[in-house]
């Protein structure tokens, strides 16, 4: 068979397949080209889902006269010019495929004015995708583009497409996801004559995340606030209390770019790590800036992805801000790393961070089920007493009677069914999980203490052998320091294979062969493991399960007393090891609804 050289119109709509999945991917486009603009006023008509029109007018420098054909051909662009260029792209769009591309699977009209030109210009492509000349137009200084019937001359494509509602819903988390990249910018969307969102510039940006993501979650959620080495992250992250059942409520931007990536995924998911109820996902709306040369955009057709230059220092620098702003979560803590987002909202929400079932009613369960400790397997009941002890210290029967000044969760008023701790503060009403609460103090003392005198190892009398693929056990060899630094003693004995020598002592009964590979797999995908530090880290919520007192003990005010105060002085304590709340806050107004008092 001889080989011919497509069509311009076919090689057009082949490369529409990349950019025009759907008539969210033409508003993505439109949208990124009008704020590549300056525009700081963006309005979006969309008819019929965006199959019959999708129209983007914004307010920004204008096309010349001269050059509105040529923003209609392929590989044509005012914001790339040289190859040196691409390594430091700070534009939305660099490619200058996606106009094209639009025009070979729709009729486009395309109107613009330069700030201080005397009139508009237009052009319009017929069915065959031919561009006609600029003729006058009325238009104010800024762009219009009109995309009308997509898919028209692809049927194929167009018989995939969903119903209007789900077009448009796709239409919406575009609108979004822009939206919530220029805080500066106003934004107006509105469907088959209908207003949906009409968004003025907000400096905080608080405001308008709560409009897009719901107030919800702006209320339940830490201002993220981190910087070094020239890395600077900022948003909000959801209280672990306030999870959801999906990862639908996740925007992670670099450089003003929303992306979707492994790497980032990863970092937020372990710095969540054991604040999360197991099969959550949190929640999050987060910044990244950074130098431009250090991130590559130009590694996926619809630039959803990126590639990290130090990707090791991304995650580190991840990571550290996210779990620190996280141990800030306990009753009173007002720490300079993570502060309430609800502080900077119009009306905040005096809940507690563990106001996280949700909204439910309250004569009814969590959305989402709770489930009871595992008893911890009887090889730790040896050493649990000993540990126990020496992690947490244990208020005596015979302590003062005289409780200390009452802190933010307030002076201890009675115990409830030996499970609840009643306690008043200056909002209203407090109720604390005795045993959530001290679970997680048991917890948190146990890490410091095992932390602070490293990893303890114990030798294997038989060293275990795992054989592994050439290129594992090169990644053994290259990270010794690693290894040691969580408790492995493992070697490199043949090309193919590795010894076993050393295994963290408090892991003596877990699958070390599997433990192993398992983080080689770690090492391999993001240059680190968490899987030790998972693995000792369960260790220590059994044995802290077993310590934390049980329900139906009877407490004394003083030792109440003093759980408060321990609560308050606690890293992560506003909920248990398991991701369950430890504390509730009912201020005044809602015991006066409660009671119908004021009506």
């Amino acid at each position: 068979m001889r080989i011919h050289r497509l069509s311009t119109q076919l090689a057009n709509q082949i490369a529409a397949g990349e950019v025009v999945e759907r008539p969210a991917s033409v508003v993505k486009e439109l949208l990124e080209n009008s704020l590549d603009a300056g525009a700081d006023e963006v309005a979006i008509d969309i008819e019929q889902g965006g199959l019959r029109l999708i129209r983007v007018t914004d307010n920004g420098g204008g096309i010349h006269r001269d050059d509105l054909q040529l923003a209609l051909s392929r590989h044509a662009t005012s914001k790339l010019s040289e190859l040196d260029g691409l390594s430091r792209i700070a534009t939305l769009g660099f490619r200058g495929e996606a106009l094209p591309s639009i025009v070979s699977v729709a009729r486009l009209g395309l109107a613009s004015r330069e700030a201080g030109a005397a009139s508009a210009w237009r052009v319009d492509n017929d069915s065959q995708g031919n561009l006609s000349d600029p003729i006058p137009a009325a238009h104010p200084p800024g762009t219009t583009i009109e995309v009308r019937d997509l898919f028209f001359n692809v049927p194929a494509r167009r018989k995939f497409l969903r119903s209007e509602r789900t077009e448009f819903g796709h239409i919406e988390e575009v609108f979004r996801r822009v939206a919530m990249s220029r805080f500066d910018v106003a934004f107006r969307l509105n469907h088959n004559k209908r207003t949906v969102y009409t968004l003025r510039p907000d400096a905080g940006g608080a405001a308008r995340v709560a409009e897009l993501c719901g107030r919800e979650f702006i209320e339940h959620s830490l201002a993220i606030a981190g910087e070094a080495g020239g890395l600077r992250l900022r948003g909000w992250i959801g209280l672990p209390t306030h999870s959801r059942g999906q990862s639908d409520l996740q925007y992670f931007y670099v450089n003003g770019r929303v992306i979707r990536d492994r790497l980032v995924s990863h970092a937020v998911r372990q710095a969540y790590r054991d604040v999360l109820y197991q099969g959550r996902h949190p929640t999050f709306v987060l910044y990244l800036d950074m130098p431009p040369e250090e991130v590559d955009v130009n590694v996926h057709p619809t630039k959803h992805e990126v590639r990290f230059r130090e990707s090791r220092l991304i995650y580190d620098f991840l990571f550290h801000t996210l779990h620190r702003a996280l141990a800030q979560d306990r009753p009173g803590a007002r720490g300079e790393e993570a502060v309430p987002a609800a502080a900077v909202t119009a009306a905040p929400s005096r809940l507690a961070p563990a106001a996280a079932y949700e909204s439910v009613p309250r004569d009814r369960q969590p959305s989402f089920p709770f489930r009871a400790a595992e008893p911890a397997p009887p090889h730790l009941y040896a050493a649990l007493d000993a540990a126990v002890a020496e992690a947490v210290p244990v208020v005596p029967a015979t302590a003062p009677a005289a409780p200390s000044p009452a802190g933010f969760l307030g002076r201890p008023l009675a115990q409830i069914h030996g499970v609840y701790i009643l306690a008043e503060n200056t909002e209203g009403l407090v109720l604390v999980d005795m045993h959530a609460a001290h679970e997680r103090i048991v917890y948190e003392r146990m890490k410091a203490t095992h932390h602070q005198g490293g990893v303890r190892t114990q030798p294997l009398l038989v060293p275990l052998t795992i054989n592994l693929a050439t290129r594992e056990a090169a990644l053994v060899e290259d990270h010794q320091p690693l290894f040691a630094e969580l408790g492995l003693e493992v070697q490199r004995i043949a090309p193919e294979a590795v010894a076993v020598r050393a295994i963290p002592s408090l892991l003596r009964e877990a699958d070390v062969e599997g433990l192993v590979r398992d983080v080689v797999a770690d090492i391999h995908v993001h240059g680190d493991s968490a899987r030790v530090r998972e693995h000792l880290d369960e260790m220590f919520a059994t044995m802290a399960c077993h310590g934390a007192v049980r329900a139906n003990r009877r407490l004394t005010l003083p030792e109440m007393d003093a759980l408060l105060r321990d609560m308050e002085r606690t890293e992560r304590s506003g909920q248990c090891n398991h991701g369950r709340p430890t504390w509730i806050q009912l201020d005044m107004k809602e015991l006066d609804r409660l009671f119908m008092r004021g009506r």
